[in-house]
């Protein structure tokens, strides 16, 4: 079989799976399970594969036109370089192990078949756009994705905050959709063509008459996507989804689509200059701000989705310095590292039953209960704190050091100004990251107070897959910088020693002080107790989920969401903790800006078309209604009256017939 007939195969395959599970979910129920599981881990097998088959070489090229449009061609077209058959991998390995949990983690959810078929549905839409090298075709898996994340955000429909946030992620991304669409049909009339190799060329030649404008227009629909300053506001919203579905979005598809965008058409923004600086003002911005934001959230998930941001940030900030191989060596450490985190923070809500790091803190003995969730996440979160050796220190580091040589003025492919704000915003943000880490590691597993429920073992499922991302998170780092140059543009990643000193400081210091000022608060802090933990039933996870979403307390009444006086971040963040808490008020601005004006006109829209419009559609109604109500009226019956009526008439006309002829 050639390599292009195996690359078809890997979107395709859970295509079929999601639907041949849409159509038997409820006439054979026993097949949802392996029909979610099974094309996923046979599109991950062919994924390697065809990896293998690259090797890094000369990028696999193949099209055939779809249809004739008289003009710019549109074709199903592959192109398949060293880094588009890594991020295969990526999203195969993560969907598999989401598809494997969540098949004990919703295992009593009656909506299970449904969730199974859109999971794959969004994997293969990922992976459609990872092959893809058509413009167009890009685009579709683009849009299908946006589509799925609106079903799956909204799995728990009851909720009212699930409903919420699935219309707002797929409101505020199809609001970047719009710009990054003209900015495909942009970018194609100067190349002539929607092929991605084509469009290079052109770039290459210089033939882009509009690249600033092209360049923005494209980083609209990128901001939305990857849920970037200042179109990420849906993201932190979007945790009311399965804890799964988070893992998914925030590890390999969806958020991670926008900085493969990028990488893939590099050459696009580096054409001008004045873009690469507002990318690194967007990344410098978010990395910031989601730190900030990160260390003041109580729900476990919120705490990651602000995580996920701001290792976002620093992808486009690496794209920002012209350095794709950094930032897709960080998408790859982080996919592995950032989908165990979320699996494992949905352990952590099966035992504790709850989403709230302030109930946790008010537990003892829950690492004790949850042993797996423990070490892995902790392998995790020293990853995602950039802690050597993990493999999130050497992805972060190779993005501090292409910043720090574009700042440096070692290299010229971006703005020296790039280069700067990358660095200072990264280290700054490197801090952040160590400190919001611990916090959650201290909140959530060394909690004082009552005993943790007992909830029973979790799902063999859930925990096997938590020690398969936990190898990745471990070693990838260390076993990668050497060898995945060869995969992308040669360059090299290894960190540079300034940085790798900075960073790991800066991430040390970030940690010892979120230590320290949780130690200080813990002795001042006094005892609140919790009472008698409700139990709920194993393999519940789903349903206390959406209980902790809906009510905001699953078990535990109105305390359970009381501010922790242990909680290091108030004495951190000090007066800042309660704007960063609320998102820094961006939803507030956008809903005065935007939301209220729309609805305002919406209002008036309504008046108009009922008191005014309906005005004259009642009053054109109401006058054949009158003449017909005078006319029903002399219907009598009455044949003395006809005959009446008829001579008055007859002498009527006869008068008339008789002025008419004397006047003539």
């Amino acid at each position: 079989m050639t390599t292009t007939t195996l690359a078809l195969l890997v979107p395709l395959l859970p295509f079929l799976g999601a639907a041949a599970g849409l159509l038997l979910g409820r006439t054979a129920p026993g097949f949802v399970r392996p029909l979610a599981v099974l094309p996923v881990l046979a599109s991950l097998v062919l994924a390697v594969l065809v990896a293998v088959r690259q090797g890094g070489d000369q990028a696999i090229d193949a099209a055939t036109e779809l249809t004739p449009t008289g003009s710019v061609p549109i074709e199903l077209a592959l192109h398949i370089d060293g880094f588009a058959a890594l991020v295969a991998i990526l999203v195969g390995v993560v969907a598999t192990c989401v598809q494997i949990y969540s098949t004990g983690y919703l295992r009593d959810d009656p909506r299970y078949p449904s969730y199974a078929a859109l999971v794959s549905l969004f994997t293969s839409a990922m992976l459609l756009v990872v092959y893809s090298g058509d413009l167009i075709v890009l685009l579709v898996g683009w849009e299908v994705m946006g589509i799925c994340s609106y079903f799956l955000v909204g799995h728990y429909w009851e909720t009212p905050q699930a409903r919420a946030a699935s219309i707002k992620a797929f409101l505020v991304t199809k609001l970047g959709d719009v710009p990054f669409l003209i900015g495909l049909f942009a970018l194609a009339t100067d190349a002539g063509s929607f092929r991605i190799t084509k469009v290079l060329d052109t770039v290459a030649s210089g033939g882009l008459n509009h690249p600033t404008l092209i360049a923005l227009l494209l980083l609209a629909g990128v901001a939305g996507k990857s849920a970037q300053f200042p179109l990420h506001t849906w993201l932190p919203d979007a945790m009311a989804g399965p804890t799964p579905v988070s893992a998914l979005i925030h590890a390999a598809t969806m958020v991670a689509a926008g900085v493969y965008f990028i990488a893939r058409l590099l050459p696009v923004f580096e054409a001008s200059r004045a873009a690469m600086v507002v990318l690194a003002v967007m990344a410098a911005v978010t990395m910031v701000g989601s730190g900030l934001a990160a260390l003041a959230q109580d729900d476990i998930k919120r705490v990651l989705a602000y995580s996920t941001m701001g290792q976002l940030g620093y992808m486009t900030g690496a794209l920002a310095v012209g350095d794709r191989g950094a930032a897709v060596f960080h998408l790859l450490s982080h996919g592995a590292f950032k989908a165990l985190l979320f699996l494992a923070a949905g352990v952590i809500i099966h035992a504790a039953g709850t989403n709230s790091l302030a109930t946790m803190s008010r537990m003892q003995g829950l690492r004790e209960r949850i042993p797996d969730a423990y070490w892995t996440m902790t392998v995790a979160l020293l990853a995602l704190a950039a802690i050597p050796p993990f493999s999130g220190f050497f992805s972060k580091e190779s993005v501090l050091s292409a910043a720090e040589h574009v700042a440096t003025g070692h290299t010229g492919h971006a703005p020296g100004a790039a280069g700067w704000i990358t660095l200072v915003a990264g280290l700054l943000t490197a801090v952040l990251t160590a400190a919001y880490a611990m916090r959650l590691w201290l909140l959530a597993f060394h909690g004082r107070g009552v005993e943790a429920p007992d909830h029973g073992r979790q799902p063999l499922t859930m925990t096997v897959v938590l020690w398969v991302l936990a190898v990745p998170s471990l070693a990838l780092g260390g076993l990668a910088y050497r060898s995945l140059p060869e995969w992308f543009d040669g360059r090299d990643l290894t960190p540079t020693l300034t940085t790798s000193v900075l960073g790991t400081g800066v991430a040390l210091v970030g940690g010892i002080a979120t230590y320290a000022a949780w130690r200080h608060t813990t002795a001042l802090a006094s005892h609140v107790p919790l009472g008698a933990v409700a139990a709920h039933p194993e393999g519940d996870a789903g349903r206390v989920e959406a209980e902790a979403i809906a009510s905001h307390a699953p078990a535990y009444g109105g305390v359970a969401y009381a501010p922790d006086p242990a909680d290091p971040a108030r004495l951190l963040l000090g007066p800042l903790h309660r704007h960063a808490a609320v998102g820094f008020h961006l939803d507030a601005v956008y809903a005065a800006l935007f939301v209220r004006p729309v609805q305002a006109g919406a209002s008036l829209v309504r008046f108009l078309d009922r008191e005014v419009v309906e005005t004259y559609v009642r009053g054109a109604g109401a006058l054949p209604r009158l003449l017909g109500a005078a006319v029903r009226r002399a219907q009598t019956g009455n044949v003395q009256t006809y005959v009446s009526a008829l001579l008055a008439g007859t002498v009527v006309l006869a008068v008339a017939v008789l002025l008419v002829a004397t006047g003539a």
